[in-house]
């Protein structure tokens, strides 16, 4: 595989031609806020809409997770338009998200709260009105408990179900305001074909999925 130079946000680095701009960056200390983004080669989503970067020769900014790698490439990850752009995605994806930080397992270390730092904003929006979807919390299966309501849609827990376990528990249901992530028939976790191997739990970039364990008494 051929080796290329390119510059991000004015230091050069080498990078192998073809490769997804998202992972270069990430492993070359440039953080790029994402959530549906998986390595392992999965296609890339490009539905969360907040690793937008600026690439000279654009006349707009782009997506790093369907960028690839060439020879001589600029970027800029800290361009405003593209903050901009991932800012108004953030805060339409927060409208919708229950913020119980101090009660969840994942406080200090879910991908919203790195993500709103890095983009200097609040996890509660003051220009959007919020919308509360009051979804049932799950907590019928052994491993794991699933508040819907901390769901960012992000797939990915949808994928490494098909994929790694070939199960399908997880899919999407329903459509706009109203679409989530749930199971066949919105049957709950401990009637589903799951196989326990507890790699959604793994994946999600919030306090959607996590251990029974960890869960507040």
């Amino acid at each position: 595989m051929k080796t290329v130079s390119l510059i991000i946000d004015g230091r050069k680095i080498t990078a192998n031609e073809g490769e997804i701009l998202l992972w270069v960056a990430l492993d070359n200390g440039f953080y790029i806020p994402n959530l549906c983004a998986m390595r392992d080669n999965h296609e890339p989503m490009a539905a969360c809409r907040l690793c937008f970067v600026e690439v000279a020769g654009r006349d707009r900014p782009v997506t790093a997770c369907t960028e690839t790698i060439t020879e001589g490439m600029t970027v800029n990850t800290r361009g405003e338009s593209a903050l901009s752009l991932a800012r108004q995605g953030f805060e339409l994806l927060m409208a919708s998200h229950a913020l119980d930080c101090a009660h969840c397992p994942r406080n200090g270390s879910c991908e919203l709260q790195k993500i709103a730092r890095h983009l200097h904003v609040k996890l509660k929006s003051k220009h959007l009105r919020k919308l509360e979807r009051d979804l049932p919390i799950d907590t019928s299966h052994p491993l794991f408990v699933y508040d819907a309501n901390k769901c960012v849609l992000c797939g990915r827990c949808v994928r490494v179900c098909r994929e790694h376990s070939g199960t399908g528990v997880f899919g999407f249901a329903h459509r706009g305001f109203e679409r989530r992530v749930t199971t066949f028939a919105d049957e709950p976790m401990d009637t589903s074909d799951c196989d326990h191997c507890a790699e959604c739990i793994t994946v999600c970039p919030t306090g959607a999925l996590v251990p029974k364990e960890e869960q507040s008494p």
